[in-house]
């Protein structure tokens, strides 16, 4: 099986809630979305997404996307899609760094790999555990009684897990923790996520000013050593994002004791094969594990859900639904949440089938 052609289809994502919003003064209004469609000579086509969170948050814009694949995918014409280890190593020699422009090609061949095997992704990463797995609420950042309100509102639709977007004053962040936190029931878990909007000084005022809350401390700092910084100097369980970008820094945040939950986030680490590992990996080391990705619709959602259902129950803190933030449909046959819950696809591949009228024409296309 050979590679014939690569496209990519850049498709807007308004959202629901018309804006979503976190520290620093950052928001979005509609996600600028790429799906690549990766075509075999047998006639398979696998897709992939990437959907970054906006230039501002990490280094990846979507844009960057499409002009990465520009210069990647004459290199992957000929290739077989099966043989991912060696595709992502010609991928890693062909275009140095730039993970997320990697991410949505791998992903459509694991969806290749999985229609030509026919069966689940997850099947192919380890197997299915359980029905379904728990998904998290991202509560947009707004007053303290707005996000409280939001989270009473995911809790009636079934969410028990939510992720506080905080990062800004220390007095209003410490009452929306308060707040949300007063909105729980036993078994629901909060997360005070601050995407790297605290300095050290910020951040120790609001973990002293919620110790008596439950609450997960989720990416205080903008550096690493900042993070492991707060992190002795809290009760708090820790959660690391931003800063977990490869194996190494697993490796090494493992061994300096530095959190007790990473994200793995899909395109920062360039694709499903390398997400695997990294999930491999912190299973063993017992170190549990968010799911999820930048952002994305139907098909990033699929890929997450694949990725989340083959993870040990035990090790997976939750994962996310982004395709029920979006207002737009791309795919057909993507996994929908159902009381805080969903379920990856019992068809072969990523079990999506792209919507032809929504992507509309290609904007990049490499064939042989």
């Amino acid at each position: 099986m050979k590679i014939v052609a690569i496209r990519v289809y850049q498709v807007d994502l308004p959202l629901h809630e018309k804006s979503y919003q976190w520290s620093g003064g950052k928001s979005v209004q509609v996600f600028d979305s790429n799906i690549v469609a990766v075509e075999t000579d047998t006639g398979l086509i696998g897709y992939g997404e990437c959907c970054p969170l906006g230039p501002f948050y990490l280094p990846a814009y979507a844009d960057g996307v499409r002009s990465g694949i520009r210069e990647l995918a004459p290199h992957l014409i000929g290739e077989d899609p099966i043989l991912l280890g060696p595709l992502n190593q010609l991928m890693d020699r062909a275009l140095k760094g730039h993970p997320y422009v990697k991410s949505p090609i791998d992903i459509a061949c694991w969806d290749i790999k999985g229609q030509k095997a026919q069966l689940p992704v997850c099947e192919l990463m380890g197997g299915r555990y359980g029905d379904d797995f728990i998904l998290y609420r991202a509560i947009s950042q707004q007053t303290p009684e707005k996000m409280a309100d939001d989270v009473s509102k995911y809790r009636s639709e079934g969410y028990r897990r939510f992720q506080l977007k905080v990062g800004s004053d220390v007095e209003i962040d410490i009452q929306r923790i308060r707040q949300a936190a007063d909105e729980l029931e036993i078994g629901d878990k909060l997360i005070a996520d601050a995407n790297t909007g605290w300095l050290m000084h910020d951040a120790l005022r609001v973990i002293r000013g919620v110790d008596d809350i439950d609450v997960y401390v989720e990416q205080p700092c903008n550096s690493y050593d900042e993070c492991i910084s707060i992190r002795k100097r809290t009760n708090h369980p820790f959660v690391l994002d931003e800063s977990i970008d490869s194996i190494d820094t697993i490796v090494k945040g493992y061994a300096d004791k530095a959190m007790d939950v990473v994200n793995i986030k899909i395109s920062k680490l360039g694709g499903l094969t390398k997400s695997v590992l990294a999930r491999n990996l912190c299973s063993q080391l017992g170190i549990a594990m968010t799911i999820e990705d930048s952002w994305g619709g139907d098909i990033t959602t699929s890929a997450i859900a694949h990725l989340a259902h083959s993870t040990p129950t035990d090790y997976l803190f939750t994962s996310t639904d982004f395709n029920s933030y979006v207002t737009v449909t791309t795919a057909d046959g993507a996994p929908q949440r159902v009381n805080g819950r969903m379920s990856a696809s019992q068809q072969s591949g990523l079990g999506v089938h792209p919507k032809m009228e929504v992507l509309g024409s290609p904007v990049l296309e490499i064939t042989s």
